[in-house]
This record gives C-alpha cells, structure tokens and sequence, in this order.
C-alpha cells in the first residue's frame, strides 16, 4: 500500500488492507514499541504498527513474551497510538488476558481501545478462539488473528518450530485461519509456516494474510522492528536485517565516552555564555 504523489495522508483503516489485497497490492507491518520509534517508522509509509508483546523479549529484558502484563501494553500502546499519524495501530492482548472467555477477552481489547487508542487488537489461536472474535468484532473491536506458531503457547509446542508441516497439520491451520475470518476478522497473521501452506491460506481466505516467516506470497509481511534494523547480535532465519543500527549505536556511544572522558565534549559550542 502506498499513498500517491501529491495526495493528502490518510489514516490506514481496515478496509483498506482488504483492498490491498483485492488490488494485489503487498501491505507492510512494523512492530513499534514507543514513541520516536513509531513516528519514525510512520512516516516511512509503514501500513501497520504492531505494538507487539514482543516487547517483552525485546525491550524489556524477558527471555518470552509470557510476562508480558496488560499494564505494559497499555502503557507501550498510547506511546506508539500518539506518535503516528497515517498507520493503522494493532495491539497484542498478552498472555492470560483473554483464554479464558469471550469477555475476557472483551475487557482486555476495551482497555487497550479506550486507554491506550489502539485501533484494532490482535490475539492467538485459531477455532478456539472464534467464539472471542466474533464477540469483540460483533461491538465495534476490529480483530486480527494469528496462527501458525504462537509465542503465547511456547511452552506446549516445545519451542520455536515450524508448524504447518505436513497434510494434517496443514489442514488444521486452514481451518483455523478460515474459523477467524468467518468470526469476523480483518486480518490474519501466519508465523513460521512453510511457504506453499501459507500461499495456500491466502488463496482461500478472502481477508489479508501476513507473514513472518511464511514465505513470500503472503498479502504482506511483519518483522520486528529490531530485527528489521539490526539492533540486536541475532536475528531469526526469516528476518532480513535492512541496517545495523546496533553497531552504529554502540560506535556512537563510545565516541561519546571517550570525548566526555579526554574533556573534548562539551566545547563553547555546546556551553551557554553569561
């Protein structure tokens, strides 16, 4: 999706993802976890911003998204909300904010709409939570899903694995990504799956599929943002690094180390006079 030359900006909505895909045109997805982050990747052109519960394994030092607290995304939320000005905002619901009903799940979404001004929420699983789709979609909560590996349920797949492979296993993913369309969802997020069962899921589902890990024939793609840019020493197998901030960072820092250390910063140029 793109704006072209010359038009006034527009707010990316829900509809307008379907039309992408309609068009054939690729949508692209950014995780965002704060302000001059999101306005950044904002005014970029980037479709979506998802402030993740990756935030958790990303920002704020945990080794899963599991810790991830409602409180926190609700705070990352309204940073990320308050900076953009053209993406559609997507918020994660974290671990145990909505498994165990539908109004759980309601209540959560709530929150994250009212206090945080996210414009739509995401959640995993699939047939399971069909039933939460189609309650919050049903009162005015866009909802996408997400299937395929979900870090959420880390714990029973027993790590980070492809899922997908094989006819059954195939199958079930389909269902569950047409069980969330049919519930009401805009959108459907499919992690780490193999590339032709992805390409499949997104012929059959009339809604935009996003990949990560999916291959290339996804509606469009989503990466961590800190991925996407280098920031860390690793990154997954299926994230591109477009830059190595990490290391321009660290270069930087110890430039500034070593001149505050020698007396070389600040100068007159950095001081004010009487």
């Amino acid at each position: 999706m793109s704006e072209s030359s010359g038009t006034p900006l527009r707010r990316v909505r829900v509809h307008h993802l379907r039309q992408a895909k309609e068009r054939g045109e690729r949508i692209t997805m950014l995780t965002a976890y704060d302000a001059p982050t999101a306005r950044i990747l904002d005014e970029a052109g980037t479709d979506v911003l998802l402030v993740g519960d990756s935030v958790g394994d990303n920002m704020l030092g945990h080794t899963t998204t599991v810790p991830v607290t409602v409180e926190d995304m609700v705070h990352h939320t309204r940073a990320v909300a308050g900076a953009v000005r053209r993406a559609l905002v997507v918020a994660d619901l974290p671990f145990g904010s909505y498994e165990a009903s539908p109004q759980q799940a309601h209540a959560t979404s709530v929150r994250l709409m009212k206090e945080a001004g996210a414009h739509a929420v995401k959640f995993e699983g699939g047939r399971r939570v069909a039933e939460h789709v189609h309650l919050l979609t049903s009162t005015g909560i866009p909802v996408m899903g997400h299937v395929g590996f979900t870090p959420q349920s880390e714990n029973v797949l027993g790590g980070k694995r492809v899922q997908g492979r094989g006819d059954e296993a195939a199958q079930r993913l389909t269902e569950d990504a047409v069980a969330l369309q049919e519930a009401g969802a805009f959108a459907v997020v499919l992690e780490m799956v193999p590339a032709p069962v992805a390409a499949r899921v997104t012929e059959v589902l009339a809604i935009p599929t996003i990949g990560i890990g999916a291959g290339p024939e996804c509606d469009g793609q989503v990466l961590v943002w800190t991925d996407m840019a280098g920031l860390s020493d690793w990154s997954p197998r299926f994230a591109k690094r477009y830059a190595e901030i990490g290391a321009t960072l660290g270069a930087a820092a110890r430039a500034y180390n070593e001149e505050v250390r020698g007396r070389a910063f600040p100068t007159e140029a950095h001081s004010f006079a009487e």
